[in-house]
């Protein structure tokens, strides 16, 4: 029967270089002030024994956890999964923060939190005292919710912001909302659409008035009128079902339709088939956020492709080099999108 082989450990590196243990975790992240000739000896111990480091080791050359902690809206995040619909905001960002973790030496834990809740401060409180993470990533809403800022302010925790434009010392990192909606904007135009309406999302969410204001600023600037042309909901499809038939049943309804969730959007689409339009007859329609399930609908929907897992990739690399003392580029950071065209958008069969 063969032996199990023990769990090599950083005292096992430790003695087989002749070295401290402090000196082999400086080692480990790649710390300067570790001569080159010691470096090459421990990390020969290290590929000779197969050590992996854990974050027990990295911990012991000074006070970092080498966690990222990501916040993400509780309520919304347990609906979204339950509905099973193919929404996959979670799955990039664990995608993009993951990664860029393990290219550092880190770890990216996730959790949930209810920005509604009145206990929000001390759920949080419990929540860094049992990880004592190196960062936060806060997502919208918490973005910009002043119990969670100001707490870990206070607690002097390093902490990016998507989804917000906030100054101050921290880091903001938005996907370029309002760049984005007047892109879709613009993109309706050249296909010859005038009458172009916005159903736009969420007020409790920042990024829902800059995806406005892009559909504005493009309209204007193509001397086109807004008036009657825009309806809010707040990003689930009973929403956007019922801002597209209140579009749809105005005179002179539209003939093109940007929605600022891809719920939304599908809401759009279906109304626009019971009334008996067809898309991209006699409606176009794009959709925000591009998740897998606006693909597989007819017809498959033009949409803005967020890029989820970059943004929270690049949060993640800011945070680290915030800890290590790095420069900081100027804020708010923007990591732009881009359009993905599909079948949903075509000329105006009048476009008188």
């Amino acid at each position: 029967m063969a032996r199990r082989r023990q769990s090599v450990t950083i005292k096992h590196v430790a003695a087989d270089a002749g070295v401290s243990l402090q000196t082999v975790s400086r080692v480990i992240n790649n710390e300067a002030n570790v001569r080159p000739e010691m470096k090459e000896r421990v990390q020969a111990s290290i590929d000779k024994l197969g050590y992996v480091p854990s974050i027990a080791a990295q911990r012991m050359s000074g006070s970092r956890s080498y966690l990222i902690l990501a916040i993400n809206d509780r309520e919304r995040t347990i609906e979204d999964w339950r509905a099973r619909e193919g929404r996959d905001w979670v799955d990039q960002m664990l995608l993009g923060g993951m990664l860029k973790c393990a290219e550092y030496g880190y770890r990216l834990i996730f959790e949930l939190v209810d920005t509604h809740d009145d206990n929000i401060q001390r759920e949080l409180k419990g929540t860094i005292a049992a990880l004592q993470p190196d960062g936060v990533i806060l997502t919208p809403p918490h973005s910009d919710n002043p119990l969670i800022t100001d707490l870990l302010t206070a607690q002097k925790i390093p902490f990016a912001r998507i989804g917000s434009r906030a100054n101050g010392t921290n880091i903001s990192i938005t996907m370029g909302d309002d760049q984005l909606a007047a892109m879709a904007t613009r993109h309706l135009i050249d296909n010859g659409h005038k009458r172009i309406a916005f159903i736009a999302g969420d007020k409790e969410y920042a990024l829902s008035q800059w995806r406005k204001d892009g559909w504005l600023e493009a309209m204007q600037e193509a001397g086109l009128p807004t008036e009657g042309l825009c309806e809010r909901g707040d990003f689930s499809y009973a929403s956007g079902e019922a801002a597209a038939r209140t579009l749809l049943a105005r005179e002179g309804r539209p003939t093109a339709i940007i929605a600022a969730n891809d719920q939304m959007a599908m809401a759009t689409n279906a109304v626009a088939q019971e009334l008996g339009l067809d898309v991209p007859g006699d409606l176009s329609l794009i959709s925000f956020d591009n998740t897998p399930v606006v693909r597989f609908i007819q017809p498959p929907l033009t949409a803005i492709d967020q890029p989820v897992a970059e943004t929270v990739s690049t949060a993640v690399e800011l945070l680290i080099k915030k800890q290590r003392g790095e420069a900081m580029p100027p804020m708010p950071v923007v990591v732009e999108g881009s359009l993905v065209e599909r079948d949903s958008v075509a000329p105006p069969r009048d476009a008188s």
